[in-house]
């Protein structure tokens, strides 16, 4: 598996898997398959993608250590600015469906309920983790203080899930909060657990 992911064609294979759900909306879109809300499909699914990206950039790390898949890290960038991409589509489908593009509706909108200003805090964040994502910012910041910065990508995490929580507390239905906060919760526990035994060897 690692000598597949080292092939030349892996990033190229992961960068088109990543964009297929983003081809399918388009298609529903224009095929009218989006059923009888087609706005509050696209917010949701933007938003759905969002977070299930963020769950697989932060998969990365876990999968590459126990598995042994070092060119596993290759990828990685790819999908956090994949990642990036679907929060921008869930922010711009927000803004241009639910508030018809008006910044003082939408700002409005933020100090009314907490959960949007929840989705723009981690959407800032993110923008921060994807303009320092190059090579020519890693080298100019330094490795140590860039993997400082990055590790904001847990508090990312964190704000996304609240988000969620927040939006589906309004219909009752937690069943895929709890899966997400569940898979989350694996992860960044995977990651303190690590953290713990380097610090205490």
């Amino acid at each position: 598996m690692n000598a597949w992911l080292a092939h030349r064609a892996a990033k190229p294979g992961a960068f088109l898997l990543a964009a297929l759900p983003l081809c399918w909306l388009v298609f529903a879109a224009f095929a009218d398959r989006l059923g009888a809300n087609p706005a509050e499909a696209l917010v949701r699914a933007t938003g759905d993608w969002t977070l299930r990206m963020l769950c697989v950039v932060l998969t990365v790390t876990p999968l590459r250590t126990m598995a042994s898949w070092p060119a596993l890290a290759r990828l990685r960038r790819m999908l956090g600015l994949w990642t990036f991409a679907y929060a921008v589509l869930h922010m711009l489908s927000y803004s241009w469906f639910d508030m018809g593009l008006d910044l003082g509706d939408i700002a409005k909108d933020i100090g009314k309920r907490p959960f949007i200003l929840v989705g723009f805090t981690a959407l800032a964040l993110l923008l921060v983790l994807a303009a320092t994502s190059f090579n020519r910012v890693i080298k100019a910041m330094g490795a140590r203080r860039w993997q400082v910065l990055h590790r904001a990508v847990y508090v990312v995490a964190g704000l996304a899930l609240l988000h969620f929580f927040w939006m589906r507390a309004g219909k009752n239905d937690f069943a895929e909060v709890l899966v997400y906060a569940l898979i989350l919760a694996l992860l960044l526990g995977w990651r303190l657990r690590r953290f713990l035994n380097k610090k205490w060897l």
